[in-house]
C-alpha cells in the first residue's frame, strides 16, 4: 500500500519528505510552497524590479492588466515570449525586448508565473530554496 502511494506521489512530480512538499517541473521547483530554487528566485526579482504589480497586482491576481494567475493557464511559452518581448501597446503592455533584465531572465520569469498560476507557489514572495 504504502509503495502504491509513493508511486502516485512520484507520477504526480511531488516528492513529501520530512515533512516538507517539493513539487518540480521543468520550469520551477517549489518547497513547501513558498521556497523557490534560484532560477525561480531570479524570475520574482525580475518581477518586482519591473514593479509589474502595478498593473498585475501584488498577488497576480489582476487590476489594470489581466489576473496572470488565469491568463498563464492557457498562454504558451511562445505566446509568453511574444508578449512580452512586442508588447501589447493597444491594451497598455509595454514592449521589454530592450530590458537586458527582462531578456536574460525570460524563461526564470516565465517560471515563477507558472509555477503561481499552477498553484505551486502559493504566495506572491518567495524565499530562496536553502
Amino acid at each position: 500500500m504504502k509503495s502504491k502511494f509513493v508511486a502516485a506521489v512520484i507520477a504526480a512530480g511531488i516528492a513529501v519528505y520530512a515533512g516538507a512538499e517539493e513539487v518540480k517541473t521543468e520550469w520551477y521547483t517549489v518547497v513547501d510552497g513558498t521556497m523557490v530554487d534560484k532560477n525561480t528566485m531570479n524570475g520574482f526579482r525580475t518581477w518586482r524590479a519591473l514593479a509589474c504589480d502595478r498593473c498585475h497586482g501584488a498577488n497576480q491576481q489582476g487590476m489594470v492588466g489581466p489576473s496572470l494567475l488565469e491568463s498563464m493557464k492557457i498562454i504558451s511559452k511562445e505566446d509568453f515570449v511574444t508578449v512580452l518581448t512586442e508588447g501589447r501597446l493597444e491594451k497598455g503592455m509595454p514592449a521589454f525586448k530592450t530590458s537586458k533584465k527582462v531578456m536574460s531572465n525570460m524563461d526564470n520569469l516565465y517560471g515563477y508565473l507558472k509555477g503561481r498560476s499552477d498553484g505551486a507557489i502559493t504566495k506572491s514572495k518567495v524565499k530562496p530554496i536553502k
